[in-house]
């Protein structure tokens, strides 16, 4: 079909009004552990690999591998994730959200299982790289569903807190690896087979309750399926209404849309570049930044303390938890002001404040004035303020561009971030600990802060206020016509159109987990 479809006529909805005016609800609870609980997968993932890695250069592990392939087996899995998420971002704005989520995610428990199967450099090398392509799928199929479906005066706190549970996994992966690579519990072929097994059996839990979760309403009507969004919707109401005992207010607008099938990347391109190019350097920014500090930092973590503090390789583990800890806190008690203060002061804020504190960083690295503990007490609250910073960067692509271009902006900034600062960061602090030189390794430290710094000014410069906004207010869709129409008169409209459908939420259906905490509040 052509990319403007003659047959499809200008529809108005009130879904997006509908959606961000909801209480939040069991539905937001399925929304956030259907979809927000993957990126605890990742966290464990890279860490349980992380922790792992000297264990498969030993014999009797059942794969004899040197140090150079534990790093190409890790490029690899980078590789993976950044072509993964370009080829499978642009899948989900053209063929649905949901339908990509699935795809993804089964992608990631496959090459999990496989990977726990490895009996050579090749194949571990084949798997890590598909394993990466699925968590590199999930980052934009996710991120753009959860944005899409959660109301908008809480939209920054549940993505950051969602994008920052990475850390809980990264905790876990380093506190479980300390018992799996126990060779008196486990002998030496088996331990780190478990550990990829553990994450496929998580990710099949996971997939089993996101079956439930609906397509975004928001993508079904931009491409023309506008009655399958109201029976969503409506569905959606209904069961809330049952939930909470009280009508629902009447949404405040309307928007005008003419559907299309599909949207050209060359248009998506065009819309980026041409359209938003202030938006766009934001974008690459926040991303390389973020990407930079936390690669160089995250793969390098064990190495330092090892190589500067004389840290035991098998305390390392513990300082690794400690540091997840701090990376989760950090979005999740600052993830609040992104709503209230608003994304601009909290955006530069989070980048400006981890830069200044890694600047102190390096000033005593030169001096050599760090103990272990004052060392890890810098990097754990250099840490909580970037995590919350970096957690936003994938909020802010999220809702600076049109929806129907969101999933492949998520996709490219994240690619891109992540080939630029995420390759750069590991290979610059792994030569500067090779030299020895705690000098050098500050130097490391200076160039990170100053990455950080121009995420920073580039939101001061270009942030959009976009805090408790609408998405199709921050960002008008490709396929708007004409302006917003206030109509609070036909809110029962939706009854008209939705009878009880295959989505239905309410009382009795398996898709509202009872008894779940009310948080975050109305």
């Amino acid at each position: 079909m052509s990319d403007s479809d003659p047959k499809m006529e200008t529809i108005e909805t009130r879904v997006p009004s509908r959606l961000d005016r909801l209480p939040w609800s069991n539905f937001h609870w399925m929304i956030v552990i259907g979809l927000g609980t993957v990126w605890i997968l990742d966290g464990l993932e890279v860490t349980i690999v992380g922790s792992i890695g000297q264990r498969l250069t030993e014999k009797g592990s059942g794969i004899v591998l040197d140090a150079s392939q534990i790093g190409t087996a890790a490029a690899f899995y980078v590789a993976g994730a950044c072509l993964g998420a370009l080829f499978f971002g642009q899948l989900t704005d053209r063929f649905g959200r949901k339908k990509l989520f699935l795809l993804t995610l089964g992608v990631y428990v496959l090459a999990t299982i496989a990977t726990a199967f490895s009996f050579s450099a090749w194949y571990f090398f084949a798997a890590r790289f598909f394993t990466g392509a699925g968590i590199g799928g999930e980052y934009a199929a996710i991120n753009s569903a959860i944005d899409e479906l959660i109301p908008a005066r809480l939209r920054g706190r549940v993505d950051l807190m969602i994008n920052g549970s990475f850390w809980i996994g990264a905790a876990g992966g380093a506190v479980a690896s300390i018992a799996l690579l126990d060779t008196a519990l486990f002998a030496a072929d088996v331990g780190w087979r478990l550990a990829f097994g553990i994450g496929a059996l998580l990710g099949v839990g996971i997939l089993l309750v996101r079956r439930n979760v609906p397509e975004s309403p928001r993508w079904l009507f931009i491409h023309g399926r506008d009655d399958e969004a109201e029976e969503i919707v409506g569905d959606i109401e209904e069961a809330i209404e049952e939930e909470k005992g009280e009508e629902l207010p009447q949404p405040d607008d309307s928007i005008r849309v003419k559907p299309r099938e599909r949207i050209s990347f060359r248009e998506i391109a065009q819309t980026a570049i041409s359209k938003y190019p202030r938006r766009t350097a934001l974008g690459l920014a926040l991303f390389v930044g973020q990407a930079f500090m936390y690669n160089a930092v995250t793969f390098d973590l064990g190495t330092l303390l090892g190589e500067f503090f004389n840290v035991s390789s098998g305390s390392v583990p513990f300082y690794l938890a400690l540091f997840g800890v701090s990376n989760f806190l950090g979005p999740f008690t600052l993830g609040r002001l992104f709503d209230t203060v608003g994304r601009k002061p909290m955006v530069t804020a989070t980048y400006l404040g981890s830069s200044a504190l890694t600047v102190v960083l390096a000033v005593l690295l030169l001096g050599n004035s760090l103990t272990t503990w004052t060392f890890m007490a810098l990097v754990l609250a250099i840490f909580f303020i970037a995590s919350a910073g970096a957690s936003s960067a994938y909020l802010t692509v999220s809702e600076i561009f049109p929806m129907e271009t969101r999933a492949l902006s998520i996709a490219f900034f994240y690619a891109a971030g992540t080939a630029a600062g995420g390759i750069a960061g590991p290979l610059l602090f792994g030569h500067f600990i090779a030299s020895g030189s705690q000098d050098q390794v500050a130097t490391g430290f200076f160039i990170g802060a100053a990455v950080m710094a121009i995420g920073g000014i580039a939101e001061l410069l270009f942030g959009v206020k976009a805090e408790r906004r609408q998405l199709e207010d921050i960002a008008e869709p490709l396929t708007a016509e004409g302006v917003r129409q206030d109509g609070k008169d036909q809110h029962d409209r939706r009854r008209e159109h939705h009878p009880a459908g295959r989505y239905r939420l309410g009382r009795g259906s398996h898709s509202s987990p009872p008894g779940l905490p009310n948080w975050p509040p109305r």
